[in-house]
């Protein structure tokens, strides 16, 4: 491949959105918003409530069907109208409730909806799991993230800490998600030595090549693992942000519109 060719299909985005419209009733959630997400980056979503990032986020999820716009995955059209239609694409989101079952292990909070069967009759026709397989894959999924601070794959999630819950949903999504994984405010309900285990847990999902989306209002986390920012004001992106042209109190004042987007600190 010509090396001008490989550096053009690396800025194909791997997620966009063009004109995203979304109303609800009278009210405009969506105002004709862009979206790019590329290969190999953590890109945040950043906004203020009421500025429509988490129905932006949604409708590249598949959880809200767009009135208006386009979007691609792999420069493909798709057309999701509900998220498992996007999991299965390879879309991956976690949002903030985690959508974890407590009183299941951990082994089938990680299948959850995707479960193995048995090979043969016992799988086909008498639908048994197989639970062996589960939890092998389970806990080679959750080594290779550095979670074997679990000890009991077999365990309820509801014995877990809320960092060890929020590592299970990550690698979950990590485990499925074969293009891209949503991550809705991860670190919202926890301390600081679990925040920082997440954030890891982040990084090292992204070293692996896997382009994350991170929502958060967290300014410390965004800038620390944000290769860009993307922010949402009145429902439209109104400018994305490189961390290290820009500061906390820019990304602040961008949000709140007491500041207007300046060249020196757009990302390329």
């Amino acid at each position: 491949m010509d090396p001008e060719d490989f550096v053009m299909s690396e800025r194909q985005p791997v997620l966009s959105g063009r004109n995203i419209v979304k109303h609800y009733g009278r009210v405009t959630a969506i105002d004709h918003a862009d979206f790019d997400l590329y290969p190999g980056e953590i890109l945040a979503v950043i906004g203020d409530n009421g500025a429509g990032k988490s129905s932006m986020i949604k409708t590249l999820s598949g959880a809200v069907v767009p009135d208006e716009g386009e979007i691609r995955l792999n420069g493909e059209v798709v057309h999701f109208t509900s998220p498992i239609e996007a999991r299965e694409a390879g879309i991956e989101t976690v949002y903030q409730n985690l959508a974890l079952s407590p009183a299941l292990s951990i082994a089938d909070n990680m299948f959850l909806g995707r479960e193995i069967r048995k090979s043969g009759f016992a799988g086909k026709y008498l639908r048994m799991l197989d639970r062996k397989a589960m939890e092998r894959i389970a806990r080679d999924k959750l080594s290779e993230l550095g979670l074997m601070t679990i000890q009991n794959i077999g365990q309820a999630v509801e014995t877990l800490s809320g960092g060890q819950r929020q590592g299970v949903a990550v690698a979950r999504a990590a485990a499925f998600g074969s293009k891209v994984i949503i991550l809705d405010e991860p670190t919202a309900a926890l301390g600081v030595k679990e925040s920082r285990k997440v954030l890891e847990l982040i990084q090292d999902v992204r070293s692996r090549g896997m382009p994350i989306v991170l929502i958060s209002h967290n300014m410390p986390h965004v800038f620390e693992v944000a290769d860009r920012i993307h922010v949402h004001r009145l429902g439209k992106r109104l400018c994305v942000i490189d961390p290290k042209l820009a500061t906390m109190n820019d990304a602040v004042a961008l949000m709140t519109g007491a500041k207007k987007p300046e060249t020196s600190m757009m990302a390329a």
